[in-house]
This record gives structure tokens, sequence and C-alpha cells, in this order.
């Protein structure tokens, strides 16, 4: 699918990081973009894009219900989906105050996983309705993370909620198939953030310096350059995607 003016698009978590490289990449190529977001600069980013902007709480299913209905009355039907809102809080299994809170592990999910799932559920029932004779009517892309795979020490909530997004990649994909809509994830490594940047200078560093090739934070456009190239390749479905570095996380 080619982006361009008839393929609108939403972008969760669009107001910084590397949801906002994405949504700078999609209105670059042409599309109608509206990001999602809970953070009230949101606004601004959307003005600077020339994007819409609607204030959403993802794991709520009737904020998500009616934020889309608000997008597609101003910009048509999505074709385009990419989740990128989450959250990291840092807590191990037991710590110094006892086991880890359970709140705090069922609000990482929720945000994480329950939220890319509320987004793109409601997102492909709106694409399956489109009539299109395209060969590909709609792609929904999630943001995984390296440490589904190798969950360091303190994220067991971040590193199981995208796990999760992990595991419903290929059943979402096969789902939707019929629908021609194609699903696919991207599970990124260390980027240089706004939260990483806010790290110390030699934080930054050892993290760089861990990163066997090219020895550097990955950058936000590379994420949104992997994001466009999904969308553009019909071919590539169901499949989720390491972008790291060759990263492989240690324990601490």
């Amino acid at each position: 699918m080619q982006i361009g003016a008839n393929t609108p698009a939403i972008v969760t978590g669009g107001a910084s990081g590397l949801g906002r490289a994405v949504a700078t990449r999609l209105r670059a190529a042409g599309a109608p973009v509206t990001l999602l977001d809970r953070a009230p600069s949101g606004a601004d980013v959307a003005a600077e894009l020339g994007a819409d902007f609607i204030a959403v709480d993802v794991t709520q299913p009737q904020d998500v219900a009616d934020a889309l209905a608000q997008a597609r009355a101003a910009q048509g039907q999505e074709r385009i989906c990419v989740n990128c809102a989450g959250i990291a809080p840092a807590a191990r299994t037991v710590g110094r105050e006892g086991a880890h809170d359970a709140a705090l592990f069922q609000q990482v999910i929720n945000v994480n996983l329950v939220g890319s799932f509320n987004v793109a559920s409601q997102s492909a029932a709106g694409m399956a309705a489109l009539s299109s004779e395209d060969a590909c009517v709609g792609v929904i892309i999630n943001t995984a993370s390296i440490a589904a795979y190798e969950g360091q020490i303190g994220q067991a909530a971040y590193a199981a909620s995208k796990g999760g997004i992990v595991g419903m990649t290929l059943p979402m994909a096969r789902d939707l198939a019929k629908a021609r809509i194609r699903v696919a994830a991207i599970a990124p490594g260390i980027f240089g953030t706004p939260m990483v940047k806010g790290l110390p200078e030699d934080v930054q560093e050892a993290l760089a310096a861990g990163i066997p090739n090219p020895s550097r934070l990955g950058a936000p456009e590379e994420f949104a350059s992997l994001v466009a190239h999904i969308i553009d390749n019909d071919f590539l479905n169901g499949e989720v995607i390491r972008l790291d570095g060759a990263t492989r996380l240690t324990p601490r």
C-alpha cells in the first residue's frame, strides 16, 4: 500500500518519541494523520505537523471508539494504524517493600497491551468495512520491544506487556487476512527517545557502547522508516521485526 492522501493514519503516542517520528514520516508522504495521546503537548505537535490531535486514554474502549469516530469524521476511515503509546516503569518481582505492586503491573499491561489491542481491533473493524479493490485495505503496526525476548531485571511487567504484543501479531494477521488487513509489529532496541536522552551523558554512552553495530542509540527516524517500509511492502504480514543493531539485553 502506498502512503499518500488516500491513506489516513492514526498514531498513538504521537506526541513524542517514536510516535512523533512516525507521524512526521507519514505526514511527509502526504497522509492525513491524527495523533492519539494523553499528553497535552500533542496539540502543539499536531499543529507543527499539520495533523489532528485527539486526547484519549487507550485503556478505555469507549474513549478509543469516540476518538476514532472523531478522527474519521475529520479525515476519513484510517487505513494506517500505528500504536506507539506505552509506559515502562521499573519494579522487581520482589523489592525492598515486598511483592511487585499488582496495580502497577496491571497498569503496564493495560496501557501497553490492552491499549494497543483496543485501538488495533477497533481500527480493524473500520478498515474491514471499507469498499476497496486494493490488495491491501489497511495496515496495523504495533510496538513491541526486545525486552519481550530478553527482559531485564525490573522489567517483568514491561516485558510481559511487550511479549503479549509479540504473541498476538500472527493470530491477529490471520484473523484479518480475509479483510485484506495486514498486521505487523516492531521490536525496537535502545533508541534516542526523550526518555533516554534525559539520562546522564555517561549513561547514554554506556548504552550505546553495548550495541554491536552501529554502536549508537537508534534514531526515532529509523523506526519511522521501518514503519513506512512495512506499509509499502504488501507481502510483509504477521511478522515481528527486531530493530536493535544486533543488541541482546543483559540481565542488568
